[in-house]
């Protein structure tokens, strides 16, 4: 076990504020995860980039039927999200291991992707991807947490959303090239995705370390966690309201597909354009992540993850406004990378504040995996009312579901103390 440090997830007085100290430095670690999901993410964003079209258009589904597509790609990882973050906290914390499998299924599934020409063998083939990111995706950030110094965990995981988002904003810059340069467009950019892939695959097994030491813990004899232990978690008060508000937030968040789909044709852009629009989402989240992840070092991190999802709102807001057209479509884009910087980072930080050393993979899972689910379900919802009311009043519907949610969130999180349960985290576990 560890007995590890115990200054709260706010630390408003950093150990050490004055720069240049290495405890305030951006661990090796953190910047060599980050250069992986930089490369993992151009990948996955070629896909994400045109699989709304391809799905629609190519293949003729109905807005329903790619909501269960979408349903998959957000809930198939959660599924096992659980065991990745499990069996990488057991056997020597064997992170790396654990995430290496998952980053190499989903490099597998990119070239298959050009053999899916139908509903079944494309939900198959997103399944086994969306696997790999549900295995990679928790030991990735316990690895992040067990790295960093407890104070500056909020900008630890900034800088690799940071770098994460910069995938994001190249991939699909690089899926609008391919397809306005190749006439079978789809598949080519499937065929580069693959190869960008694999290339991620290999900086991980290059320069991330097998065995990580936790940042300010003492390293004690311990036993592997037992899977009874992992799923124990949840009876800590902090770490369960944290559950319970991401999953009840994750209910009422729009997939970034369908929320694009409506910027399309609520703008009346053109179809060629459809790719860029992630763009503008990536480069908010690139410009945000590592400030927001700094204030989250020294606001209630929770806190902020709440006004993050109020900023969503006000993006579904200005979707359902009369104001149409292209300065729409950028302030929509804008909103929508604010919420990411102020969530996405901000809860993973707030997740390993709440968790002991030895748990971090299996903490970070159960949270994320409430999270995934919830969005999986939104996802099937959203498609359903889509087809059945259309997407301006499904939209209208959600926004004033996630109002709800955020009041009962914010009702939740009030009697929270923060420090307080960061020093529990922290102290000798067994």
């Amino acid at each position: 076990m560890y007995l590890a440090d115990s200054r709260g997830t706010k630390a408003p007085v950093a150990p050490d504020p004055r720069p240049g100290r290495r405890s305030a430095a951006v661990p090796h670690t953190v910047l060599a995860l980050g250069a992986v999901s930089l490369i993992t993410d151009v990948s996955s964003e070629m896909v994400t980039a045109v699989l709304p079209l391809y799905v629609v258009t190519a293949l003729g589904l109905s807005p329903l039927g790619f909501g269960v597509l979408d349903g998959i790609n957000n809930g198939v990882g959660a599924l096992v999200r659980l065991a990745g973050g499990h069996l990488a906290d057991r056997g020597g914390r064997r992170h790396k291991v654990v995430a290496g499998l998952g980053y190499g299924l989903s490099a597998v599934c990119k070239p298959l992707l050009l053999l899916a020409h139908t509903l079944p063998v494309l939900s198959a083939v997103l399944a086994v991807d969306r696997t790999g990111k549900g295995l990679r995706t928790a030991p990735r950030d316990a690895m992040i947490s067990l790295s960093t110094e407890p104070a500056y965990r909020g900008r630890a995981f900034g800088v690799h959303r940071a770098m994460d988002t910069t995938g994001a904003l190249l991939g699909p810059l690089v899926a609008f090239a391919v397809l306005r340069a190749t006439v079978d467009g789809y598949d080519a950019v499937f065929a580069v995705s693959g190869c960008v892939a694999a290339l991620g695959v290999l900086v991980l097994l290059l320069f991330v370390p097998r065995r990580i030491t936790p940042a300010g813990a003492v390293t004690l004899p311990e036993r592997p966690p037992a899977l009874r232990d992992s799923l124990a978690l949840l009876r800590r008060p902090g770490l369960r309201r944290l559950t319970v508000c991401a999953a009840l937030l994750g209910l009422t968040t729009v997939s970034d597909s369908f929320l694009y789909l409506l910027l399309q044709r609520e703008g009346d852009l053109s179809a060629h354009l459809f790719p860029l629009l992630p763009l503008g989402t990536a480069a908010v989240f690139l410009l945000l992540a590592v400030p927001l992840g700094a204030l989250a070092d020294r606001v209630d991190r929770r806190r902020l993850f709440l006004a993050g999802h109020g900023v969503l709102l006000l993006g579904y807001g200005l979707v359902l406004a009369p104001w149409h057209g292209v300065p729409a479509v950028l302030a929509v884009l804008v909103l929508h990378g604010t919420f990411y910087a102020a969530t996405d980072g901000v809860l993973a930080a707030a997740t390993a504040g709440a968790v002991p050393a030895r748990h971090q993979g299996a903490g970070q899972a159960l949270v994320g995996t409430g999270q995934a689910l919830a969005r999986f379900g939104c996802s099937l919802a959203f498609g359903a009312a889509w087809s059945l009311w259309g997407g301006r009043t499904a939209l209208a519907v959600t926004a004033a579901a996630l109002a709800v949610s955020a009041v009962v969130a914010s009702f939740l999180l009030r009697t929270a103390d923060e420090g307080h349960e960061a020093y529990e985290a922290y102290e000798v576990s067994s």
